[in-house]
């Protein structure tokens, strides 16, 4: 009888710590119901295609990235892809993961975000140390700045190698998808078409590059800004255009002040939700 009341309240003293834990994220699926990270790679496996929505200055995205894209490693063969390296500096990508040239090289050939070296580079340090393919896949940005200023028009002056880094023209578009008018409802009034033009040309070209190196043996796992991805929009609408019948999943990431429950403005925001907690240090 003692024993089993001393058994009693241990079980009582190990509830209270642990429901005194302070987790600094929760991952739900589309319909807001809590899932674990376990259950979200057994699902991310059986899929053909992959886009996690990061925030781009948040630890627990680059974190996790860097996490899952280990984790699908040991039962997927897997291609890589990410916004952060534009198409046109492929080469000098592939040639530092084929060891052709050495990390200060390739730093130099390439326009690399100023957050590369804490937050992108454990990514290409691992595809490059398992011989994973890693694809380049946003437009540069010098060619959305153009759409930006003159519309797609703008784009038919360049040169057909120039041509060779963005999707093919003519680019489709249809700026009644609801995450093209959320961006211009956040400008305040202040944003236009061309601004909505812009972000789709990165759309369509990442979703470009992504097919154009998919292979039906591996899992392509492409990494970008959710309001890439979220609403099952972006990069998303325009696979689907080119390939409907593929298996795709996406991954956004969230903050929240309280993240024991997602809030409703996320629900549906993609496959998996990332809620991470709004006290969470930034990485820049």
């Amino acid at each position: 009888m003692k024993r089993a009341i001393i058994f009693l309240l241990l079980i009582s003293i190990f509830s209270k710590v642990f429901s005194q834990d302070k987790p600094a994220y929760i991952i739900y699926n589309k319909e807001g119901k809590k899932v674990s990270y376990g259950k979200m790679i057994k699902t991310l496996a059986k899929q053909n295609i992959v886009l996690f929505g990061e925030v781009h200055n948040n630890p627990i995205s680059h974190w996790l990235e860097i996490s899952l894209t280990q984790d699908l490693s040991k039962s997927d063969s897997l291609i890589l892809g990410a916004e952060m390296i534009e198409a046109d500096n492929q080469k000098p990508l592939d040639n530092y993961l084929a060891g052709h040239i050495d990390d200060q090289t390739f730093q130099q050939e390439t326009r690399l975000w100023p957050n590369y070296g804490t937050d992108y580079s454990p990514l290409v340090e691992f595809a490059k140390e398992k011989n994973i393919k890693f694809v380049a896949t946003n437009a540069p940005r010098r060619y959305a700045s153009l759409v930006f200023k003159n519309g797609f028009a703008a784009l038919d002056t360049l040169t057909l190698e120039e041509k060779s880094w963005i999707a093919p023209l003519p680019i489709k578009f249809d700026p009644n998808l609801p995450a093209y008018q959320n961006i211009l409802k956040m400008m305040g009034g202040h944003g236009s078409e061309l601004l909505v033009k812009a972000q789709a040309i990165k759309d369509a070209t990442m979703a470009h590059f992504i097919l154009a190196n998919y292979n039906p043996s591996n899992l392509f796992l492409h990494f970008n800004g959710s309001y890439h991805s979220d609403d099952f929009e972006g990069i998303l609408w325009y696979l689907k255009q080119e390939k409907p019948d593929l298996r795709y999943n996406t991954i956004s990431t969230v903050s929240q002040e309280n993240i024991k429950k997602l809030n409703k403005e996320y629900i549906n925001k993609a496959d998996f939700i990332i809620c991470v907690d709004g006290l969470m240090t930034t990485t820049y």
